[in-house]
This record gives structure tokens, sequence and C-alpha cells, in this order.
């Protein structure tokens, strides 16, 4: 049974750091991008970041210089880390597990598996 379980949600003032955190059990995920996506009350479900199974990473514009997204292949955890947070980062972010194709890693349509989401708000 494939689990992605996110945890490291939190309330942050504007310019706060968060890590975020999903363990990925059930399939060999070294062989597959992996994603973070995010979806604000009332917006679509937008990628924010992706890594393939090589390494190689990519971030939507509003984010890039700001998060960076790792993995630790021997232990199954993709991380998501956020610095100088802004209010529109606020959102529900989704662990992924994504296209192989590092473009098509932030594209929900490739999305394989879902995990069940962790609240961030940035609010002064």
């Amino acid at each position: 049974q494939v689990q992605l379980v996110e945890s490291g949600g939190d309330s942050v003032q504007p310019g706060g750091s968060l890590t975020l955190s999903c363990v990925v059990s059930g399939y060999t995920y070294t062989t597959y991008g992996m994603a973070w996506f995010r979806q604000a009350p009332g917006k679509e479900r937008e990628g924010v970041a992706g890594i393939d199974d090589h390494g190689n990473t990519i971030y939507t514009d509003s984010v890039k210089g700001r998060f960076t997204i790792s993995k630790d292949n021997a232990k199954n955890i993709l991380y998501l880390q956020m610095n100088s947070l802004k209010p529109e980062d606020t959102a529900m972010y989704y662990c992924a597990s994504a296209a192989q194709n590092l473009r098509q890693t932030i594209d929900p349509d490739y999305v394989r598996y879902w995990g069940q989401g962790t609240q961030v708000t940035v609010s002064s």
C-alpha cells in the first residue's frame, strides 16, 4: 500500500521559515519524480517544486530562491525547506509521487499518488 505522509506545517510570521517532510512507503520512490504542490482556498492546486530521480530540481517562479526541495533516499523522505515566507504562501501543501520527466513533476496531471496535506499559514 502506497502512503505519503506529510508533516511540518504550522503558522508562522512573514519572513519566517518552515521545513515540510513527507515519508514515503509502499514503493521504491527513488526511481520516480517527487514533488510538492499547494492549494489555497478558492485556487487551483499548483506545483511548487519537483525533483527527478537524478536529483535535478525545478521550481515555480514565485518560490525560486526561497524554497528548496530535497530527498533522503536512504530514509524515503522528501523535504521542502521554505524560507522568507510570505502571506501568499499560505496554503495546504501536498506531497506527490510525480512523473519521471523533470518538467512534468510539477504538473498535477502526471501525479500518481497524493499525500493528505499539511497546512502552512503565513500571517502577522
